[in-house]
């Protein structure tokens, strides 16, 4: 089944926030993204303060997962908590207004 874009800038987050600073190919084989879309995908969250490129030594590039990008990873597992539940059919959690 092909992922969607927000499963794939998950995927992303997973990887920098597990793996720690990594260089372009290694989020690429760790999160079995294509090079040329995790360009784009980086450069998204780069854009979104999720994701921060850094300069190692003269020319060493590499990505790291920001304090926002941690927070809205640490969302994401909220949600998909809320809706395993939901699948499971246990009772749904009450909806605050």
């Amino acid at each position: 089944m092909r992922r969607s874009k927000l499963e794939m800038y998950i995927d992303i987050l997973k990887v920098l926030a597990h793996r720690g600073p990594l260089k372009l190919t290694h989020i690429m084989y760790k999160a079995n993204v294509n090079c040329s879309v995790l360009k784009q995908y980086l450069d998204f969250l780069i854009k979104q303060n999720l994701v921060e490129e850094k300069t190692v030594g003269k020319r060493r590039v590499v990505y790291m997962i920001t304090q926002r990008g941690i927070r809205v990873l640490k969302a994401f597992r909220e949600l998909e908590e809320v809706f395993t539940v939901l699948e499971d059919g246990r009772a749904r959690p009450p909806i605050p207004y």
